[in-house]
């Protein structure tokens, strides 16, 4: 019976696909995230503007800047990992090429995000030493 259907018959009255909830959520809950992070930074890099690399390097040690200044770094590639994504989507209407960029943006948001908390992580727990 179902075979003599439209498919548009067939789709009417199932609703949304709902898979844009989720993704339209974490770009919400990353950016009120990164709204008090920002302006700790903010703060941070005014007072840092008046100590050299080794008070930079004292700073970064401590437990809690380490914390927020990963953080900020990983919420903030995340971010702009979900934002760019968007935008190819929306904008690019090959399926390759869409695939390819969107694949493309994964990889260089990941591995700048993780090259820039290793940085971080590193002159954090060891000074920025060899």
């Amino acid at each position: 019976m179902d075979n003599f259907r439209t498919p548009m018959r067939r789709a009417r009255g199932l609703g949304a696909a709902k898979h844009g909830v989720n993704h339209w959520l974490s770009e919400r809950l990353s950016a009120a995230a990164l709204v008090p992070l920002v302006l700790w930074a903010l703060w941070s890099v005014l007072a840092l503007a008046r100590t050299d690399f080794t008070g930079a390097v004292v700073w970064l040690q401590s437990p809690i800047n380490a914390v927020l200044v990963v953080l900020l770094t990983a919420i903030g590639f995340w971010h702009m990992q979900m934002g760019m994504r968007v935008i190819i989507e929306d904008y690019i209407s090959k399926p390759g090429t869409r695939l390819a960029l969107t694949l493309a943006n994964l990889a260089v948001c990941g591995l700048a995000g993780t090259i820039a908390v290793f940085c971080l992580l590193k002159v954090a727990l060891t000074g920025g030493g060899f």
